[in-house]
């Protein structure tokens, strides 16, 4: 069995129609880090009884194409439970839980993971839960929500939902979710999970790139999507680029030859490197070797 991808290097996340096996295949094929058939949103009420049965076989797919395998089910408030009781079948990875708000919600769907886990004879612990924060509340709350159980590796934030529960007007700047989305990488810092950044919910692919540059800018290594067009741009906008690894082993070069000789920083084209910087610059460097083993 192919490795699983860690998650800090699993850099997009794309939602896919759970009902429409054309999607899922055309998702597929653009290889998204992770692939997430999603039985909220994007699966019409009716069409959910045949679109878990397709999931499941989606999620085999995925295993076999080296991507990262998930799913979103609706909350257990609501059809959640039937959701997870066809889905397991599948063993999915991660499973996403929708609007979470509160820490219990992710207690309890951890405690309903774990008992398909053992009626299935799948590792107890092993399947990983994404809370998707769409709220307000969901966002002042991520740090609890996060640390609610140690399923919990990443969290995502909204885009949609949660513009329209701030009351915001979208744009494809999208100036309006800024604070929002920089709160939201803070809390997810301070609980030592991964941050997936909101979706571009806009057609082109050049936005969705500067949308990710900008997301990279701020500290994000993850970025969710709902186009499979847009695969290519987000990958490539997170994975460090030859200029800025030359950049960071000019970095790390120079600040080692300082050290070696007695001084603490080093001036390198104008700009004072210090420790934070160095070490800023030998992460890059660490991601990128991780990243090409992976291809």
């Amino acid at each position: 069995m192919a490795t699983l991808r860690p998650v800090a290097l699993r850099r997009s996340w794309l939602f896919s129609a759970g009902a429409d096996a054309a999607v899922q295949a055309a998702s597929r094929a653009s290889r998204p880090d992770v692939l997430i058939p999603d039985l909220e949103d994007f699966t019409p009420p009716d069409r959910r009884t045949s679109g878990r049965e397709l999931i499941v076989e989606c999620l085999a797919q995925c295993r076999a194409a080296g991507i990262v395998a998930g799913v979103r089910v609706n909350p257990l408030e609501t059809v959640g439970r039937e959701d997870l009781a066809v889905v397991m079948r599948g063993r999915p990875s991660v499973v996403f839980l929708p609007k979470t708000v509160h820490a219990a919600q992710v207690v309890a769907l951890d405690l309903a993971i774990t008992a398909h886990e053992r009626q299935l004879g799948i590792a107890v612990g092993s399947t990983e839960i994404v809370p998707n924060m769409e709220t307000a509340a969901g966002v002042v709350n991520t740090l609890a929500i996060a640390k609610a159980s140690p399923r919990v590796r990443a969290c995502l934030v909204a885009a949609e939902d949660l513009a329209a529960d701030l009351g915001a007007e979208r744009a494809p700047d999208g100036f309006e979710l800024l604070y929002a989305r920089q709160r939201f990488l803070l809390e997810c810092r301070a609980a030592g999970v991964l941050a997936i950044d909101a979706p571009y919910t806009f057609s082109d692919a050049g936005g969705a790139r500067a949308e990710t540059a900008q997301a990279r800018r701020l500290g994000y290594a993850a970025k969710s999507l709902v186009s499979p067009e847009h695969t290519a741009a987000v990958n490539a906008e997170l994975t460090p680029s030859a200029e800025r690894v030359a950049q960071a082993g000019r970095v790390v070069s120079a600040f080692e030859s300082a050290r070696a000789r007695g001084h603490d920083r080093v001036e390198l084209d104008g700009v004072l490197v210090e420790l934070p910087t160095y070490l800023n610059a030998q992460r890059l460097l660490d991601r990128y070797r991780a990243l090409a083993e992976f291809g």
